[in-house]
């Protein structure tokens, strides 16, 4: 069965943006960057959602470093408020529940899955356990005061077993994990 990888990037303190900062808070440096250029998981379809999607398709459009990769990769765009035609290349939309949707594509297909951003959706895919990997790259940057989107607010308690983990550029750490959602604390 195809797996789905929950992919985000944040900083320290749990933010996936943060105003006024560049994309990856212009800490991407030349070890990750070639790590995108080799497109890990690049055969696997990527799920966003419509916020995901106008954010990411706007830095390709704008040609911001790393994004470039993405064009050619199989998108799945989960919305009720974009409309046909996509404008980024090999993007789908579906309007149906994502969460059928995936459970389908996981059952049914051959290609696995993984996502970009996404927070409602991520939240979503885990909670219904569809979730096999859980790939977290930190920046050492905190954003207390301009940081948007924290990440996991909202999210049930996870069990996290380390599969992997990474240093690139001498300051960005990758941590890749297999998710457990949990009932409650341990012990409860």
């Amino acid at each position: 069965m195809p797996e789905l990888l929950i992919d985000f990037i944040t900083s320290l303190d749990g933010y996936a943006s943060a105003d006024g900062w560049p994309g990856f808070w212009g800490l991407e440096g030349p070890e990750y960057l070639s790590w995108l250029g080799e497109a890990p998981e690049g055969d696997y379809t990527v799920l966003m959602g419509a916020t995901t999607y106008r954010v990411m398709s706007g830095f390709a459009a704008a040609g911001e470093e790393g994004t470039d990769v993405l064009a050619d990769l199989s998108k799945v765009v989960f919305s009720s408020t974009l409309t046909e035609p996509l404008t980024w290349p090999n993007s789908r939309l579906v309007s149906t529940d994502p969460i059928e949707a995936v459970r389908e594509m996981k059952e049914k297909g051959s290609e696995s899955l993984r996502t970009i951003g996404s927070l409602t959706l991520c939240r979503a895919l885990l909670n219904a356990g569809l979730v096999d990997r859980f790939r977290v790259v930190v920046f050492p940057v905190i954003t207390g005061a301009t940081g948007r989107e924290r990440i996991y607010d909202g999210y049930p308690d996870v069990a996290l077993e380390m599969i992997d983990s990474r240093t690139f550029d001498g300051r960005i750490q990758l941590l890749e994990y297999a998710p457990k959602v949990l009932s409650g604390p341990p012990g409860t």
